[in-house]
């Protein structure tokens, strides 16, 4: 018997969020079963690809979502579903852009429309201590995605979710009851804190006697890099032999970069790029901080949570997040002093092994792939 193909709905395959979740779930689902294939808005490659070919998915591509050129995108959208009547599951991690993918699949026969909402645009949250949430571009697609999801229940006939403030935000409270939760789950194994582990990378990467302060994320707006600058100039000017590794990429990199210099920062970061061995690099870190002005339920912070740290998160961040107790949230409306001396005052604790609480708290990857697997395979026999 062939698998069930699911046809996921990505931008391009580089290790965000919503893809290192996605790909957590297709390492660990019977592929005898059910196979992923991808399609995707960019035409180079991301870091993913080969791994989705040595698993047997297949990759397609379209143009970027551009409003300039919406109806050539809308028509290119209903010839690939002309041409590919073989997919019965469509599940769209667009947010509220999967409006566009849906209401073709819609049109052309495709039965399980599955909408899947990854983040929350709530407001605008222009940080006073950040210049670039003022920025037009991140207004323009805050605006766009807030029009666009009012259509969203039109052409999804399955509700997913990473957690209940991003179902709220995509869905509305009215429909709640129909969301269904998709946990952004991990291998926990792969994450444990294991204290000699932690000595060996800290010592391999001159770390040793220094507190080091941890990101990843890539270099978009919502990440809010610049309040991590910010935070961690106030953190040096109280304890001065600290580090801060930035594990991520993105075409803004360079201008965080440049910041840092101007900032006298540069001896103290480590800018590391698109990295493959995140649990490892989590292992060197002392606490984590994560500013983030609009997200969902990250997976990034289940992972620093199943690595052992403590962590500083924005409030705007759902709080069912804290599976471990790790998490302490703050208002980006305080400084970045009061951010600092709150890192300051969380770095003498010892990190610890969380297995289990990710275990008990279901972020564990193993049932819930199963789970996930048994959804696919029960719309198809219904």
């Amino acid at each position: 018997m062939k698998p069930i193909r699911v046809l996921q709905v990505l931008t391009i395959m580089n290790r965000g969020g919503a893809e290192t979740m996605v790909m957590n779930y297709y390492r660990n689902l019977d592929r005898s079963k059910v196979q992923f294939d991808f399609l995707l808005h960019r035409q180079e490659r991301g870091v993913f690809d080969d791994e989705i070919e040595n698993l047997g998915g297949k990759i397609y591509r379209l143009q970027n979502i551009n409003f300039k050129n919406l109806s050539k995108y809308k028509k290119a959208l209903d010839n690939f579903f002309i041409d590919h009547k073989e997919y019965k599951i469509v599940h769209s991690h667009l947010n509220a852009l999967s409006v566009f993918v849906l209401n073709s699949a819609k049109k052309n026969g495709v039965s399980i429309r599955i909408a899947h909402s990854h983040t929350s645009l709530y407001n605008l949250n222009l940080n006073p201590f950040s210049k670039e949430r003022h920025s037009l571009g991140f207004a323009f697609k805050f605006i766009v995605q807030n029009l666009l999801k009012r259509n969203i229940t039109k052409y999804a006939n399955h509700y997913f979710s990473c957690g209940d403030k991003a179902g709220i935000w995509l869905y509305g409270k009215k429909n709640m009851s129909e969301v269904r939760t998709i946990n952004n789950a991990i291998d926990s194994s792969k994450f444990i804190y294991d204290p000699e582990k932690s000595l060996q990378i800290k010592t391999e990467l001159n770390l040793k006697d220094k507190l080091v302060v941890g990101h990843v994320g890539n270099f978009v707006p919502e990440k809010n890099h610049q309040f991590i600058l910010q935070t961690f100039q106030e953190l040096i000017k109280i304890k001065d032999d600290c580090l801060l590794l930035l594990v991520g990429g993105g075409p803004n990199k360079s201008v965080f970069e440049r910041m840092a210099k101007e900032m006298n920062l540069e001896k103290n970061i480590l800018f590391l790029g698109v990295r493959s061995d995140v649990p490892v690099l989590l292992q060197a870190m002392d606490v984590f901080l994560f500013p983030s002005t609009n997200e969902g339920l990250p997976v990034t912070l289940i992972e620093a949570q199943a690595s052992g740290l403590r962590i500083i998160a924005s409030d705007e961040i759902s709080k069912e997040l804290n599976i471990t107790g790790q998490v302490d949230f703050m208002s980006l409306e305080e400084s970045p002093q009061l951010w600092a001396k709150k890192l300051l005052s969380i770095s003498s604790s010892h990190k610890e092994n969380t297995m289990k609480k990710i275990i008990d708290g279901n972020y564990d990857i193993h049932n819930n792939a199963l789970l996930l697997q048994e959804f696919y395979y029960n719309q198809i026999n219904k």
